[in-house]
């Protein structure tokens, strides 16, 4: 949490290097994928900082089941002088992000993500009322409109996350997985044709969830995958406390790993409000 001044400070400063310059710099960071950079927006500024990350530990439910971190202390302050953990990771656990070539053949691995599209306009689908009656709803194109027609058009290069209140369960690793009998899968995600519509009809760099996956929990297919990922797209999975953003307004910063060729890789979330 900053100090009295410091979001207006540090927002002041970002302006000046033109980091905040909306859809603009999201778009030129997925250029590739034919998207034209949109014109430029209004310099964007903020007041707090909301963290969207949960935290990694080995307990923190995974979708093998498995720890999605393990800890090893190999040297102590008292013996060595300095304390050092080494790590051994789960890319894809915890809350993350999800590369192009995750699920394509040539796609960028997570070190050839552009910057630039890792910083931009956040819109926040709120679906959490319809989760709690089914935990297998999937985002839809009815919703995507629903959110157009209260706050106008979706900013070009933003980042569309589902917000369906399933964060809430993260310390309790059955509720959030919905393992049932038959080991199959239940939580929110996002359907395939809301996916395709947003990669046809609108310009958007990042998809998130507040799940264990861009696709809902009986998913066989990973269509949402399948689809947005090979575009030259990322996604973040089990995003945290989207219900403390606004719908619209926010900036997402996911501060993403630079590791060669990795597929993913864990991030911290922030949302500039």
């Amino acid at each position: 949490m900053c100090v009295p001044g410091c979001g207006e400070a540090v927002a002041a400063a970002l302006s000046r290097r033109n980091f905040f310059k909306g859809a603009g710099v999201a778009a030129a960071g997925f250029a590739a994928t034919a998207i034209a950079p949109p014109v430029e927006a209004a310099t964007r500024r903020f007041k707090s900082v909301v963290d969207l990350t949960h935290t990694m530990s080995p307990g923190f439910p995974t979708f093998f089941g498995e720890p999605g971190i393990e800890l090893e202390k190999k040297f102590d302050l008292k013996k060595d002088g300095f304390n050092l953990n080494w790590w051994r990771i789960i890319e894809h656990a915890g809350t993350h992000l999800d590369a192009p070539i995750h699920f394509s053949e040539a796609g960028a691995t997570a070190e050839k993500i552009a910057v630039e599209s890792l910083v931009v306009p956040l819109a926040v689908m709120n679906v959490a009322a319809k989760a709690a009656e089914n935990p297998d709803y999937q985002l839809s194109r009815v919703d995507l409109a629903a959110w157009e027609k209260r706050h106008g058009r979706l900013p070009a290069g933003c980042c569309v996350a589902m917000h369906s209140g399933w964060a809430r369960h993260a310390a309790d690793a059955a509720k959030f997985t919905g393992k049932d009998t038959g080991g199959v899968l239940h939580f929110p995600g996002v359907d395939p044709e809301a996916t395709a519509w947003l990669l046809t009809e609108r310009r958007v760099a990042g998809l998130a969830v507040d799940t264990l996956s861009l696709d809902h929990g009986p998913s066989k297919d990973f269509k949402t995958h399948t689809q947005w990922l090979p575009a030259g797209r990322w996604g973040i999975e089990n995003a945290a406390n989207l219900d403390k953003v606004p719908a619209a307004g926010a900036t997402l910063v996911v501060g993403l790993a630079k590791v060669k060729d990795a597929t993913g890789g864990p991030v911290r979330l922030l949302a500039l409000v």
